[in-house]
């Protein structure tokens, strides 16, 4: 298994609402320094895992690509057979022919759109053990196969963490579950030098996640929404957790701002025991310089996260329907890779031959 991932770090060093409606975009996938671009996966035609709810994801999809047009830019990464009715929806423009083995990109992706680094994808989004690794690092070589043939450009660590496990503000602070440090048998100290050194951090937060065991990820928890300004979930029904959970935010990002979030968790409906559900947890949101994309339920609460959000940020916050993805466990963050500056430019041009 070592052997397998250190030939992974050598490939990685060498380097489309309603479906069937068109979505209507602003022009073609923009090049300006202040877009993004926001790089989703559609599963695999034929993945059993996800044969019950194909049409969810889709939905989203073209949801959230309503929400980003003429904002930042938007691409679907999909099979041949999945790739007629994304086309048919978004357009050819933003829809690519390269399938992946999972959906949940930002956790096999690239950390920090400024600075990339590839984190070893963990066993825990598989099943875990050791077949779950070797699941895990097969996930993260096929899109490692799309970075180089596009010619992205990144530092990668052979320490395990997923993308979802690593919060940051891109002014030297980040948020991380103590996961990162059981996972690579670190104590805090040394979780935080190596976290500091890597990427030039100057403040690091651990925190326990507030589901143990599975994925344990930082932004089910909370969100950066500006330089060392939080948004954390509310935990009335767990005021000790809640109470543990600000002492280790402040302890690590001295003098961060810190806004409680409504947070109606509804755990009804949860499509894989293992994950939990993602239902009502509006930290779930994707941020980029300018804007914050924001998960919406279809439930009362969001008008009133809608509304706090927009109060303490100068950003311009978009709701975006996620309801059809978040009993499995995650949403627009956890469905999202962020690509910006040069990366963003190679894999635009990359996509537009395929």
């Amino acid at each position: 298994m070592r052997l397998f991932w250190i030939a992974l770090g050598l490939l990685l060093a060498s380097c489309k609402g309603e479906t069937g409606a068109e979505v209507q975009m602003d022009g073609e996938m923009g090049s300006g320094s202040e877009r993004e671009l926001i790089v989703v996966a559609a599963p695999r035609h034929d993945d059993p895992y996800y044969a019950e709810v194909p049409d969810g994801i889709f939905d989203f999809h073209v949801a959230y690509a309503r929400a980003v047009a003429g904002l930042d830019d938007f691409l679907v990464l999909t099979d041949e057979q999945s790739a007629p009715a994304y086309i048919e929806a978004l357009g050819q423009a933003r829809v690519a022919i390269a399938p992946q083995d999972d959906i949940w990109m930002r956790d096999f992706s690239l950390s920090n759109a400024a600075d990339p680094v590839m984190f070893r994808y963990t066993a825990e989004g598989q099943g875990g053990g050791r077949d779950g690794q070797d699941e895990a690092d097969q996930v993260q070589e096929e899109l490692a196969a799309v970075m180089e043939e596009a010619g992205l450009r990144f530092g990668e660590t052979d320490w395990l963490n997923d993308g979802g496990n690593f919060v940051d503000d891109y002014a030297g602070r980040a948020v991380v579950s103590r996961k990162f440090l059981r996972d690579n048998a670190l104590s805090e100290a040394e979780g935080r030098a190596l976290l500091v050194e890597r990427f030039g951090l100057q403040h690091v937060a651990f925190i326990e996640a507030d589901e143990q065991g599975g994925l344990e990820h930082a932004d089910g928890v909370v969100a950066f929404i500006a330089a060392n300004t939080l948004v954390i979930n509310a935990y009335p029904e767990d005021p000790v957790y809640a109470a543990q959970l600000v002492t280790d935010l402040r302890a690590g990002l001295p003098g961060v701002t810190i806004h409680p979030l409504v947070t109606p968790y509804n755990g009804d409906e949860i499509y894989d025991a293992r994950f939990g559900s993602a239902c009502g947890l509006y930290t779930n949101m994707l941020v980029t310089p300018d804007r914050i994309y924001l998960p919406q339920f279809g439930i009362p609460e969001d008008g009133e996260a809608l509304a706090a959000v927009r109060q303490w940020t100068e950003k311009t916050v978009i709701p975006v329907p996620s309801q059809q993805v978040c009993a499995m466990g995650g949403g627009v963050r956890c469905m999202s890779w962020q690509l910006r500056g040069e990366n963003a430019q190679r894999l635009r041009a990359w996509a537009a031959q395929q």
